[in-house]
Protein backbone atom coordinates (compact mmCIF):
# COMPACT_ATOMS: atom_id res chain seq x y z
CA UNK A 1 0.00 0.00 0.00
CA UNK A 2 1.35 3.37 -1.15
CA UNK A 3 0.41 6.38 0.97
CA UNK A 4 1.45 9.45 0.70
CA UNK A 5 0.38 12.87 2.76
CA UNK A 6 0.61 16.27 0.75
CA UNK A 7 0.80 18.90 2.91
CA UNK A 8 -0.34 22.66 1.39
CA UNK A 9 1.07 25.47 2.81
CA UNK A 10 -0.14 28.65 2.35
CA UNK A 11 1.35 31.55 1.49
CA UNK A 12 1.15 34.37 4.32
CA UNK A 13 -0.18 37.24 2.39
CA UNK A 14 0.74 40.91 3.84
CA UNK A 15 -1.43 43.94 3.23
CA UNK A 16 -0.49 47.64 3.97
CA UNK A 17 -3.21 49.15 5.98
CA UNK A 18 -4.55 52.14 4.00
CA UNK A 19 -4.72 55.67 5.90
CA UNK A 20 -8.26 55.12 6.47
CA UNK A 21 -7.98 52.24 8.77
CA UNK A 22 -4.53 53.39 10.42
CA UNK A 23 -6.49 53.97 14.03
CA UNK A 24 -8.37 51.21 14.30
CA UNK A 25 -5.65 48.99 13.58
CA UNK A 26 -3.22 48.61 16.69
CA UNK A 27 -6.38 48.84 19.10
CA UNK A 28 -7.99 45.74 16.85
CA UNK A 29 -4.59 43.57 17.27
CA UNK A 30 -3.03 45.08 20.87
CA UNK A 31 -6.10 46.17 22.57
CA UNK A 32 -5.23 48.34 26.01
CA UNK A 33 -1.65 46.94 25.21
CA UNK A 34 -1.34 49.17 22.19
CA UNK A 35 0.55 52.33 23.02
CA UNK A 36 3.08 50.05 24.64
CA UNK A 37 3.46 47.83 21.82
CA UNK A 38 3.55 51.42 19.13
CA UNK A 39 6.46 52.69 21.72
CA UNK A 40 8.27 49.58 21.92
CA UNK A 41 8.86 49.26 18.76
CA UNK A 42 10.17 52.74 17.93
CA UNK A 43 12.23 51.70 21.44
CA UNK A 44 14.06 48.59 19.53
CA UNK A 45 14.39 50.94 16.51
CA UNK A 46 16.71 53.16 18.00
CA UNK A 47 18.69 50.38 19.29
CA UNK A 48 18.99 48.63 16.26
CA UNK A 49 19.91 51.71 14.21
CA UNK A 50 22.06 54.56 15.15
CA UNK A 51 20.44 56.69 12.65
CA UNK A 52 16.67 56.10 13.32
CA UNK A 53 14.72 59.51 13.64
CA UNK A 54 11.11 59.56 13.89
CA UNK A 55 8.83 59.17 10.54
CA UNK A 56 5.72 57.92 9.30
CA UNK A 57 5.78 53.90 9.52
CA UNK A 58 3.30 51.80 7.51
CA UNK A 59 1.34 49.33 9.43
CA UNK A 60 0.77 45.83 7.34
CA UNK A 61 -1.34 42.87 8.38
CA UNK A 62 -0.87 39.54 7.67
CA UNK A 63 -3.39 36.74 6.34
CA UNK A 64 -2.68 34.52 9.12
CA UNK A 65 -3.89 37.57 11.72
CA UNK A 66 -0.46 39.15 12.49
CA UNK A 67 0.66 42.38 12.19
CA UNK A 68 4.19 44.78 11.98
CA UNK A 69 5.23 48.32 11.31
CA UNK A 70 7.68 49.44 9.33
CA UNK A 71 9.45 52.35 8.60
CA UNK A 72 8.27 54.52 5.57
CA UNK A 73 12.21 55.08 4.48
CA UNK A 74 13.75 54.21 1.17
CA UNK A 75 17.03 54.11 2.24
CA UNK A 76 18.86 51.16 3.45
CA UNK A 77 18.94 50.49 7.06
CA UNK A 78 22.54 49.25 8.89
CA UNK A 79 21.52 47.27 11.43
CA UNK A 80 23.35 46.11 14.67
CA UNK A 81 22.50 44.33 17.35
CA UNK A 82 24.72 44.81 20.51
CA UNK A 83 22.96 41.28 22.36
CA UNK A 84 24.47 38.83 19.07
CA UNK A 85 26.95 40.95 17.11
CA UNK A 86 24.66 40.91 14.42
CA UNK A 87 25.33 43.37 11.38
CA UNK A 88 24.01 43.99 8.29
CA UNK A 89 22.12 45.70 5.80
CA UNK A 90 18.72 45.44 5.76
CA UNK A 91 15.57 47.44 3.71
CA UNK A 92 13.24 49.50 5.77
CA UNK A 93 10.57 46.18 5.77
CA UNK A 94 12.89 44.00 6.84
CA UNK A 95 14.21 46.45 9.57
CA UNK A 96 10.65 46.94 10.77
CA UNK A 97 9.85 43.37 10.79
CA UNK A 98 12.96 42.84 13.42
CA UNK A 99 12.30 45.54 15.52
CA UNK A 100 8.72 44.31 16.02
CA UNK A 101 10.02 41.33 16.58
CA UNK A 102 12.05 41.95 19.33
CA UNK A 103 9.43 43.87 20.51
CA UNK A 104 7.05 41.24 20.45
CA UNK A 105 9.04 38.76 22.34
CA UNK A 106 10.31 41.04 25.04
CA UNK A 107 6.65 42.37 25.53
CA UNK A 108 5.48 38.38 25.74
CA UNK A 109 7.89 37.74 28.87
CA UNK A 110 7.68 41.19 30.41
CA UNK A 111 3.67 41.65 30.53
CA UNK A 112 2.44 37.41 29.50
CA UNK A 113 0.12 38.24 27.68
CA UNK A 114 -0.93 35.19 25.09
CA UNK A 115 -2.38 38.13 22.48
CA UNK A 116 1.10 39.80 22.42
CA UNK A 117 2.90 36.13 22.04
CA UNK A 118 0.60 34.89 19.37
CA UNK A 119 1.42 38.09 17.38
CA UNK A 120 5.34 37.27 17.78
CA UNK A 121 3.98 33.60 16.36
CA UNK A 122 2.32 34.94 13.48
CA UNK A 123 4.94 37.25 12.33
CA UNK A 124 7.98 34.95 12.96
CA UNK A 125 5.72 32.58 10.11
CA UNK A 126 5.91 35.58 7.73
CA UNK A 127 9.36 36.25 8.51
CA UNK A 128 10.35 32.94 7.04
CA UNK A 129 9.27 33.48 3.94
CA UNK A 130 10.54 37.20 3.42
CA UNK A 131 13.28 37.90 0.94
CA UNK A 132 15.38 38.72 3.67
CA UNK A 133 14.87 35.93 5.98
CA UNK A 134 18.24 35.09 6.49
CA UNK A 135 18.66 38.75 7.85
CA UNK A 136 15.97 38.92 10.19
CA UNK A 137 16.53 35.52 12.09
CA UNK A 138 20.38 36.05 12.37
CA UNK A 139 19.39 39.67 13.63
CA UNK A 140 16.79 37.99 16.17
CA UNK A 141 18.64 34.82 16.68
Amino acid sequence: MNSSIETTVQKIEAREIPDSERLQTLPRHFGRHMLMVEHAVYSFMRRLWSDYVDGYWSYVELSNGGLYMAPSHDTPFNIRVDTNQFEGQMSADAAGITACLFTLSHLSFQIQDECIASHFHQLRDFALDHPEASGILAAID
